[in-house]
């Protein structure tokens, strides 16, 4: 079945729900159970023909998004772009992969292990967006993987999946500040990501981001489980550009310190 815009994020709300169990409780809390602005989605990929980043994207162009900002993580050894839907209403979606030739032979390997036991024409299913990890892997690989990259192992273990999906703050009735929504979530109990700041970014930049550290979740390795950091919640506060737009873009410097929500470390 092909999905309209809301059936594919709904579909990809209740996987991610599977782990990111704080979602809920953040979601009653900021919004006292009333619906929340997604501001954006992320992915994770490696950069093969089989599942790379024009793969994953393929799913949003054929639902009208249209490919915009272009960005590079030298240290993580990643490239990443964003899409937007014309209409201005859809999430935002920003999908990243990591650039397998900047690697280990052993971690190219790995990923090539791993992608080597999805199906043919994986990808392409309606489902692949929320099909998590369809291949086997053992607790040495994973961490292994680590090591090099926490992305690759995060990637290993949790497969294809929303990463994490976004507040925007902007569009909340109760709180005016990313300051005092996180504020509320310490209070609440919940940990926050506190590298390179509790708030990434400033007005300057037309962005602050902040976001939970994932939730731990138990995963079935080949070999045995492991309860290991899966998934996130991420908060956004966007400024108005010159011409009284919302900057709808993302900064490299702050989403480079995002992705370490998951680092195991």
């Amino acid at each position: 079945m092909k999905h309209s815009i809301d059936s594919l994020f709904t579909a990809l709300w209740q996987d991610y729900l599977t782990q990111c169990p704080s979602a809920k409780p953040i979601h009653q809390l900021l919004g006292d159970g009333a619906p929340l602005v997604n501001d954006h989605v992320a992915f994770r990929t490696f950069n093969l023909p089989e599942v790379g980043l024009d793969r994953l994207a393929a799913h949003f162009l054929a639902l009208g998004y249209e490919a915009k900002g272009e960005y590079r993580f030298e240290k993580k050894k990643l490239f990443a772009r964003h899409f937007e839907h014309p209409d201005g209403k859809a999430p935002l979606v920003f999908i990243s992969e990591l650039l397998l030739e900047q690697c280990s032979e052993s971690l190219q390997q790995t990923a090539r292990a791993l992608v080597s036991q999805l199906p043919e024409g994986a990808a392409e299913q309606p489902d692949f967006l929320y099909s998590g990890a369809r291949w086997q892997v053992d607790q040495a690989a994973y961490h292994q993987l680590r090591q090099e990259s926490e992305y690759a192992a995060w990637l290993a273990a949790f497969g294809y999946r929303a990463n994490h999906f976004t507040v925007r703050v902007n569009d909340l009735s109760r709180y005016d500040s990313l300051e005092a929504v996180n504020t509320a979530l310490v209070k609440a109990g919940f940990d926050l990501n506190q590298s390179g700041g509790e708030i990434k970014g400033d007005p300057s930049v037309l962005l602050e981001q902040s976001s939970t550290l994932a939730d731990r979740v138990e995963v079935n390795f080949r070999d045995g489980a492991l309860t290991i950091p899966a998934c996130f919640y991420e908060f956004a506060r966007r400024y108005p550009q010159p011409n009284g737009q919302l900057y709808t873009g993302f900064v490299a410097a702050s989403a480079d310190k995002i992705f370490e929500s998951t680092d195991a470390r």
